[in-house]
């Protein structure tokens, strides 16, 4: 089959690696790294590097001068007020990996921990840390390598950053003895092992460096980038389906006239309107009403339900929450996040609460409740495809054969669908207020809870990839169904736009139906195993195969109404 490509298509992912300097890393370099396995490579700008040793140099001043310096010569959160002698901050550092050595629960995936990774050493480039050159280097060398650190997914109150999540990376990185595990070459082994395979000796913490690496919030930052990937792709799904629901149902592109969002003109509206009228083009699946004619008045509604004619009003609040979401993740990826901050110019470190992840959490608590609405509102498109009273003549439960009575369609798929919503529904609720106030001696008496609810955004994007798939069947059946009603066959790619068929053929090539003017996608019930097209469909979506492939026109919209919104 030959796949129609998008004419709006755009390659984000031109440059052959990733530099990192503290600064202007972006969600798409992130995921890039952290999935992608792209080249990482540290900065050559000497005054990036020099700000990293000026710093170091300071906190070793401060040791050698007794000062008091919090985490460096005086003990932690609500023992700070214990003195540590300069012969002893070393022994602190170290000790930092033994107590904070309590992660519990699964593995975080992969992809996560090397995003965290990446976005520890960038941090560390900002050179306000006091952190030595070598431990950055050493985040570089393991993810080019692919070694990553197994990390638990309990263990952070997003209080002061991730310190236990950080305490796995950290451990394996210098070779702690407590016995710390990687990955390498598709074996788990001990973090020793792993560093003599790449010729790297172990490593003694230096004043500050436990503190510097532990005290952030890279690990649920990671996360989140991940997931604002992930809803992205998403959305731009979404809007596809949408589409196909749309000419399922007959509906109309009226609802989408400029005239109509200029005198409303959110952006994400203003997209979502001029984005659909883009996916309705097309000879004959959609009513063409834009000359504001009304040509359905006889025993039908005059206008679409609301599910249809409300999609800009109802999708562009989503669209602008999850660009602001983004915004403040890339804000978080490019931040120093650890505490005290050296400040080498001023001759100062400040005790500050960078380390808390609130953007974060708050975040990532709008972004699963953004997945909520968004599979709600496909949810109820579906409710329509399958109900005779509503789909404007589709059989019922888009039955493929009527002629055999005992066919019953998409039925159950539209129960197993019903299961999930409410589940990503419910992950909507926020985390981020839900903090114990007693946490760490009353210290941290306020936290963020951005780990949990990084960790809890990773699960609603697995349920809403899922009811994706789901939903993209039911399109693509009534789209058929549509077409046959029209003109009499069932291959609907003739009557699509280029984008509606790119998505159309890349569902049927995923699931290995090839598209026939004699059939619609299911024809008989049991000539199928629809679990089976639901997980391909799905583990194409999470790995950015040909359905994502097909949307890339929507997410470049998407991005670039992103980087409108802030300026860049």
């Amino acid at each position: 089959m030959t796949l129609q490509a998008d004419s709006r298509t755009t390659e984000p992912f031109a440059s052959p690696d990733v530099t990192i300097s503290g600064s202007e890393l972006s969600v798409d370099d992130v995921i890039r790294v952290a999935r992608g396995r792209v080249h990482v490579r540290i900065t050559d700008d000497p005054e990036v590097i020099q700000k990293v040793l000026d710093a170091q140099r300071f906190v070793r001043d401060a040791v050698s001068r007794n000062a008091p310096i919090y985490g460096v010569t005086t003990g932690f959160g609500g023992m700070a007020d214990v003195v540590i002698p300069p012969d002893e901050v070393r022994d602190l550092q170290q000790n930092m990996l033994w107590y904070h050595k309590v992660g519990t629960g699964g593995r975080l995936a992969e992809a996560d921990v090397r995003a965290s990774m990446l976005l520890r050493a960038n941090s560390h480039l900002r050179g306000v840390s006091g952190i030595g050159m070598e431990l950055i280097r050493r985040l570089v060398v393991f993810l080019n390598a692919g070694v990553t650190p197994h990390v638990r997914d309990l263990g952070s109150i997003g209080a002061s950053g991730d310190l236990v999540p950080l305490t796995s990376i950290t451990g394996a990185l210098v070779g702690h003895p407590a016995g710390f595990t990687v990955d390498m070459e598709g074996s788990e082994i001990d973090a020793r092992v792993a560093l003599q395979r790449l010729g790297l000796p172990l490593l003694q913490l230096e004043a500050k460096e436990g503190l510097a690496m532990l005290n952030g919030t890279s690990v649920m930052t990671g996360i989140a980038a991940g997931c604002v990937h992930d809803a992205t792709v998403l959305v731009a799904l979404a809007m596809g389906t949408h589409a196909l629901a749309i000419r399922g149902l007959g509906g109309t592109n009226q609802s989408f006239h400029p005239f109509i969002h200029a005198h409303k003109p959110h952006p994400g509206q203003r997209w979502a309107a001029a984005e659909m009228l883009e996916l309705l083009q097309g000879p004959l699946l959609s009513r063409d009403e834009l000359d504001g004619r009304h040509d359905h008045r006889d025993e039908d509604l005059i206008q679409d339900r609301y599910s249809l004619r409300c999609l800009p009003q109802f999708v562009g609040p989503l669209v602008d929450g999850l660009g602001n979401v983004a915004g403040q993740i890339e804000i978080e990826i490019n931040s120093a996040t650890d505490n005290p901050l050296i400040d080498v110019e001023g001759g100062a470190s400040y005790h500050g609460g960078n380390f808390l992840g609130q953007y974060v959490g708050v975040g990532m608590d709008h972004l699963r409740y953004y997945l909520g609405l968004l599979t709600k509102h496909l949810d109820v498109q579906v409710a329509q495809l399958v109900a005779p009273a509503f789909s404007r003549g589709l059989p019922a439960s888009l039955v493929g054969n009527s002629a055999r009575r005992w066919n019953m369609g998409l039925k159950g798929l539209q129960i197993c669908a019903n299961s999930i919503t409410p589940q990503i529904e419910f992950l909507g609720n926020s985390l981020a207020d839900r903090f114990p106030t007693h946490a760490e001696q009353f210290n941290q008496n306020i936290n963020s809870q951005g780990f949990g609810s990084a960790t809890q955004a990773r699960r609603s994007i697995d349920l809403a990839q899922r009811y994706l798939a789901i939903a993209l069947i039911f399109g693509v059946q009534s789209v058929d169904l549509r077409t046959h009603l029209l003109v009499g066959h069932y291959d609907a790619r003739r009557g699509l736009s280029a984008p509606s068929a790119a998505l159309y053929d890349a569902v049927r090539t995923v699931i290995g139906v090839i598209p026939s003017a004699d059939r619609p996608l299911v024809w008989n019930d049991d000539e199928q195993a629809l679990d089976i097209w639901v997980d391909r469909l799905t583990d194409d979506i999470a790995a950015d195969g040909m359905v994502p492939a097909a949307v890339t026109g929507t997410m470049a919209g998407l991005r670039a109404l992103r980087e409108n919104a802030s300026g860049r």
